[in-house]
């Protein structure tokens, strides 16, 4: 039996990733409140950034040229919520693709997890406690 699956191959593969993915967060009461509550993210346009951010990562298209640790920094989060958008994310990966770019989408996202962990406790050590 063959994997129906495909993997991520166009634009159109990386705006079903990643809207999947915020319905997900959208919907997760941990994720939730720190999107829609804390940071009121205007997902209008915020979709069109993380559709630039994940092209240019998965398909080398270098639309994205922003910095987006800095617009973490005053979010209320911890590992927990790092462990969850990981978790989020990679099993959205699963659900949708299946190929060596989806390998590249669940292995950047751990590296995005873990840097941005990484660097918020440094900065603050008792936050992420």
């Amino acid at each position: 039996m063959t994997d129906s699956r495909p993997d991520i191959q166009t634009e159109a593969d990386v705006q079903r990733l990643v809207d999947t993915f915020y319905q997900k967060v959208n919907q997760d009461a941990l994720l939730s409140p720190v999107f829609n509550g804390f940071a009121h993210v205007d997902w209008a346009k915020h979709l069109p950034i993380m559709y630039d951010f994940w092209s240019s990562l998965l398909l080398g298209t270098s639309r994205y040229s922003g910095r987006p640790f800095p617009k973490h920094v005053p979010l209320p989060v911890d590992a927990t919520h790092f462990a969850r958008w990981l978790e989020l994310f990679q099993a959205t990966v699963d659900e949708l693709f299946v190929g060596p770019v989806a390998d590249v989408a669940r292995l950047r996202a751990l590296n995005i997890a873990t840097m941005f962990e990484y660097r918020l406790r440094k900065r603050d050590p008792l936050s992420l406690l």
